[in-house]
C-alpha cells in the first residue's frame, strides 16, 4: 500500500478483457508506464497470449494468462483468486465487462477492492450487475457515461470521472510535408491530406468517412484521404473505394506504429463514429495542433468545441461532414486558428500526467480502505483502548457500547440495552 506514512508499494492487478491493439490497451500501457514504481507494483492478467502480452512484458511487469469469457468458468475465478492471495494483491483494476465480472467475483471471494474503468460510451448490463452484487467501484472517462451510470442506479460514492489523457510532450504540433506516410502513398507535399484514425469497425463509422470523402472530393478534387488502422471492415472499405473509383485519392494505410510521426503529415482529422466515449486518437490529434471534424456522440462534445477547435455533426451526416471538410480546407487561416486552440485545450484539459495521478490515487485509496478494514477486524471486541489503561465504570462501558452500535448517528436498540445493563 502506498502512502506518506507507509512506503510499501500498492500491488495492482490489472485485468485486461481483450488483447488486441486498441484504445483500451493503449490506456493500460500508458497507465503502467507512468504509475510511480516506488509507489506501485503491477501484475497483468490477459485473456490470451498476443502481441499485447509481449508488449506488456517489455514494460517489466509480470503477465499471466487467464481465460475471460463473458460467463467466467470456475477455473478462471479460482485461478484469479489464487493469484490475488499468492501475489498479495491489494486492489484489482479491470477493463471491459468480461474482466469486470471476473474481477468482481474474485474480489468478493478474497475481500479485495475492485475498480473497473469503463472505456465505452455506455455501461453494459453486466457492469451494473457486478457493481450492485459485489460493490465494485466504477471509473468513467466522460460526463455522458457518468450521468448514464447514475440513471442506472450506480452508487454515486462508488462512481468516479477520470478523463483520458494525452502526453503533450510526445504529441505536439509539427508540419511534415514529405514524411514516410505521404511518400509510401505517393501523396505530394502540397496536397491537403484528411485522416481517419481508428479501428475499422462499425462503431467507428469508416463507411461514413468514405462517403464524406466522396462529397468533399467533389468540391475539392485535390484532396486526399487516408484511413489509419485495421479491423473487420477493412475489406469492406477496400471494396467501397474500388466500386466508387476512389483509388487515386483514398488510401488504406493500415496500422501505424509511430503515430506521433503520422499526425504532422495530416491537415485535418475526421471522426465519423456512431458510438464513442472519449477517443484517444482525437486527443492525440488535438495535441498535435490539428482541428477536428467529428460526430456529436458520447464524450466527443466535451473535447471538441464547435466553431473553436473544430466542428460537430450528427452521426451519419456524411453530407454535412463532407461539405465541412471542403469548407475548412478552403479557409487556411481558420484552420490554423482552430489547430492552435485545439493544442491549448489538450494541454489544459487532457493532461496524461493528471489522468494517471488521479487513477493512482484512487487505486491507493481503495487499497488503504482494505487495509483499514483488516486492522479493525483484527482487534478483539473486548480489547482495551490503545494508550493508557483506564478503569471504566459500568455506565461508561454502556455508553461506549451504545456509541459503537449507533455508528455515525443512527438509532440503535443496542444503546438502550447497554443503558439498562449499566443501571442494573
Amino acid at each position: 500500500m502506498a502512502s506518506v506514512q507507509n512506503p510499501q508499494r500498492t500491488h495492482v492487478l490489472q485485468i485486461v478483457g481483450n488483447a488486441i491493439v486498441g484504445g483500451m490497451e493503449t490506456y493500460v500501457f500508458r497507465l503502467i508506464e507512468r504509475l510511480p514504481p516506488e509507489r506501485f507494483r503491477v501484475t497483468v492478467l490477459c485473456p490470451w497470449e498476443s502481441q499485447v502480452s509481449e508488449q506488456l512484458r517489455q514494460l517489466g511487469v509480470e503477465v499471466l494468462v487467464v481465460p475471460m469469457p463473458d460467463d467466467p468458468p470456475w477455473a478462471s475465478i479460482q485461478t484469479t483468486s489464487a493469484i490475488i492471495k499468492s501475489h498479495a494483491v491489494d486492489v484489482l483494476h479491470a477493463h471491459l465487462p468480461n474482466a469486470h465480472l471476473l474481477g468482481a467475483l474474485a474480489g468478493r471471494l478474497t475481500q479485495t477492492p475492485v475498480l473497473t474503468t469503463i472505456h465505452s460510451r455506455q455501461l453494459a448490463i453486466c457492469d451494473v450487475e457486478a457493481h450492485r452484487l459485489a460493490g465494485t467501484h466504477l471509473s468513467v472517462i466522460c460526463q455522458y457515461t457518468y450521468f448514464q451510470a447514475l440513471t442506472l442506479g450506480v452508487t454515486a460514492a462508488q462512481l468516479h470521472v477520470i478523463p483520458n489523457g494525452v502526453d503533450t510532450d510526445i504529441f505536439k504540433p509539427a508540419k511534415v510535408r514529405e514524411g514516410p506516410l505521404r511518400c509510401r502513398l505517393g501523396i505530394a507535399a502540397e496536397t491537403p491530406l484528411v485522416g481517419f484514425i481508428g479501428r475499422l469497425s462499425w462503431e467507428k463509422g469508416p463507411e461514413s468517412f468514405l462517403r464524406a470523402a466522396l462529397i468533399a472530393h467533389h468540391q475539392r478534387p485535390d484532396l486526399h484521404f487516408v484511413l489509419v488502422g485495421d479491423g473487420p471492415m477493412q475489406s469492406q472499405c477496400r471494396t467501397f473505394i474500388e466500386n466508387f473509383g476512389m483509388g487515386a485519392y483514398a488510401h488504406l494505410a493500415g496500422l501505424q506504429v509511430d503515430m506521433p510521426a503520422v499526425y504532422p503529415e495530416l491537415d485535418l482529422v475526421v471522426s465519423t463514429s456512431h458510438s464513442e466515449a472519449m477517443p484517444l486518437a482525437l486527443m492525440e490529434a488535438m495535441a498535435c495542433g490539428l482541428p477536428i471534424v467529428a460526430t456529436r456522440v458520447g464524450g466527443v462534445p466535451e473535447m471538441v468545441q464547435h466553431g473553436l477547435t473544430g466542428a460537430l455533426h450528427n452521426p451519419g451526416d456524411f453530407d454535412g461532414i463532407g461539405a465541412q471538410i471542403a469548407r475548412l480546407l478552403n479557409q487556411p487561416d481558420t484552420l490554423a486558428a482552430m489547430g492552435q486552440r485545439a493544442r491549448q485545450r489538450a494541454e489544459s484539459q487532457f493532461s496524461l500526467a493528471d489522468s494517471v495521478a488521479r487513477t493512482g490515487e484512487l487505486l491507493a485509496r481503495l487499497a488503504q480502505s482494505r487495509e483499514d478494514r483488516r486492522r479493525i477486524a483484527a482487534v478483539p471486541l473486548d480489547a482495551p483502548p490503545t494508550g493508557r489503561a483506564v478503569a471504566a465504570s459500568p455506565a461508561a462501558l454502556g455508553a461506549a457500547a451504545g456509541s459503537a452500535a449507533t455508528g455515525s448517528g443512527g438509532r440503535s436498540t443496542g444503546s438502550r440495552s447497554a443503558t439498562k445493563q449499566a443501571r442494573a
